[in-house]
């Protein structure tokens, strides 16, 4: 314990008392076959594994703002979650892209084992086919992360890519003054007139004018191929119309009040009114003897829409209901009543059969999803202003939202998580209409500001997942 020297020196002045201890404590710091071994621990292999994740939280202010966040922080924080997930938890994540479809998910998968820590010897398996000796950091899936292509991002353009005047479009959130040809021609109603603006050309030429019967424009709305509109009036009757002869083929009376909403479904046109009817006739034939009138809403009817396939139609009134139609009834077969307010804005999905979305007026601010297979609603978000109208994306599982009061705004939606993709702002007043442009890629809004802006909100590309249907004949060049 101490050197010799030094010890020979303390005992020369220690009593016979003081030595007798000294010697004791020398002779119990003398190790024993009793002692307690400690091992070295520097090159164990510890494995760690953790149990699931507790996921509760997900809801948080925090989380939905991260969600909402698509820049290039958001990707990064994407994949360095991966990689930590890889190396702590043993994840296994080899792609980016498969992560980012996952993220939205509520399950996660625990591990086998339960427990922190477990002491074994290293094995292949602990070594999941990598090399011991790799010069590399990290293991050999977080290297095929890093390595995986990113998927690209969509940027959307916060500000519209043209401006057109509108001069008397006519600030009432009941009409429908705006629609976009499959022939790539915009349709818009303003005051008595109705006026076609080419997008080829930026030609705009007038179609009609009301203004000698002291009448106005309360609707338009062009046919699939894109060669007839219609145009509904504020004395209550419909008028229809070939664009490329540019004449009236007919006029059809039978409405008392205005007509705010039209839908064609081939050559039936279906009307609803103020007057609380829904009628649908064939333009082909005489007025009286295709006529189907259908009653059950209670004030003006302000949104028709019919499916994809076109079996049935939706409709939305000021009396806070919507209704879905078959064509083989003159009652509705479903009836939804959860709104709070009129209900204008209706879509139907072109990619999930039987879903329909509908938008609530000022007392109502709600998106409202709807499985029309089974009658039963599904999802609902607050928007937190008026919901004017919503139309899905052609090419992915997109929404877009324009709004009243009183944010005044534009909004993009990813389905089914209901993450906004976009907000949009420019319109002063209430953004009361939308038009999808026919290749899905950009839309068409206008506003009581009697400005119409355009916009690129969707993708380019169409899903891998949407079949592409070659008895299709109007998406085809002849």
């Amino acid at each position: 314990m101490f050197s010799p020297e030094y010890e020979k020196r303390i005992l020369k002045h220690c009593s016979p008392v003081a030595r007798n201890l000294f010697d004791n404590l020398e002779s119990s710091t003398t190790p024993t076959s009793l002692d307690r071994f400690i091992p070295c621990r520097a090159n164990n292999n510890w494995q760690t594994n953790f149990a699931s994740i507790n996921k509760s939280n997900d809801n948080s202010p925090q989380t939905s703002k991260k969600q909402r966040d698509c820049g290039e922080t958001a990707r990064d924080s994407l994949a360095y979650s991966c990689l930590l997930k890889n190396e702590l938890l043993g994840s296994a994540i080899d792609d980016v892209k498969t992560a980012g479809e996952e993220r939205n998910e509520n399950t996660y998968t625990p591990a086998a084992k339960r427990s922190l820590f477990k002491y074994q010897s290293p094995t292949k398996q602990d070594y999941n086919g990598e090399c011991p000796y790799s010069l590399s950091p990290v293991s050999a899936k977080s290297q095929k992360l890093l390595r995986s292509p990113r998927k690209a991002t969509r940027k959307i353009s916060r500000i519209p890519f043209k401006v057109l005047d509108a001069p008397e479009l006519q600030d009432d959130f009941y009409l429908n003054l705006v629609d976009w040809s499959s022939q790539n021609v915009l349709a818009v109603g303003l005051g008595s007139c109705v006026y076609l603006w080419s997008a080829c050309t930026s030609q705009v030429t007038r179609l009609c004018d009301l203004s000698p019967d002291a009448n106005t424009v309360t609707s338009v709305s062009w046919n699939e191929r894109g060669n007839t509109v219609a145009v509904g009036t504020h004395h209550g009757y419909v008028t229809v119309w070939d664009v490329a002869a540019n004449k009236q083929i007919n006029k059809l009376n039978g409405h008392s009040a205005r007509v705010g909403a039209l839908a064609w479904n081939s050559d039936i046109l279906s009307s609803g009114s103020r007057d609380r009817w829904i009628i649908q006739r064939d333009t082909r034939t005489p007025q009286l003897q295709s006529e189907r009138r259908l009653a059950g809403h209670r004030q003006e009817v302000c949104g028709l829409k019919w499916s994809p396939d076109n079996q049935y139609l939706a409709s939305g009134g000021n009396d806070n209901r919507l209704y879905v139609w078959n064509q083989h009834s003159l009652s509705p077969v479903q009836s939804y009543t959860e709104h709070m307010a009129a209900v204008k804005a209706i879509a139907w999905s072109p990619h999930h059969h039987g879903l329909l979305a509908s938008g609530g007026g000022t007392a109502d601010r709600c998106i409202r999803f709807w499985n029309t297979l089974t009658g039963q609603p599904m999802q609902c978000v607050d928007t937190g202003s008026q919901v004017c109208n919503l139309a899905w994306s052609k090419h992915s599982s997109e929404l877009v939202s324009t709004h009243g009061y009183s944010q005044n705004q534009i909004l993009v939606w990813k389905y089914p998580s209901l993450t906004q993709v976009a907000k949009l702002t420019g319109h002063s007043y209430r953004v009361l209409y939308l038009a999808l442009s026919p290749d899905g890629e950009a839309i068409v809004t206008g506003a009581g500001d009697e400005t119409l802006r355009f916009w690129n909100v969707f993708s380019k590309a169409r899903s891998q997942k949407e079949n592409k249907s070659v008895l299709n004949l109007f998406a085809n060049i002849r």
